[in-house]
């Protein structure tokens, strides 16, 4: 069994490649990539959530919260 915990890079590869890993081409999901945030399939356009991990659609939540209650309060 491989071990996840400390991916090289050419798995790192592997995944961002794999086009299972990628709903619709846009939302990167890999349960078995522990990262936070994962390159979008074109590594130039930055960097994409990895939906699969309970961390990060919290930190997108947040994030998206944040945002709804600052442009509330600033009008």
């Amino acid at each position: 069994m491989k071990d996840y915990n400390d991916p090289s890079e050419e798995q790192k590869n592997q995944w961002q490649n794999d086009p299972d890993n990628w709903i619709w081409g846009m939302f990167y999901y890999n349960p078995d990539d522990k990262r936070l945030f994962a390159p979008k399939r074109i590594k130039e356009f930055g960097w994409t959530a990895n939906f699969a991990n309970p961390h990060s659609v919290f930190i997108m939540s947040l994030l998206i919260l944040v945002l709804i209650v600052f442009a509330k309060f600033a009008k």
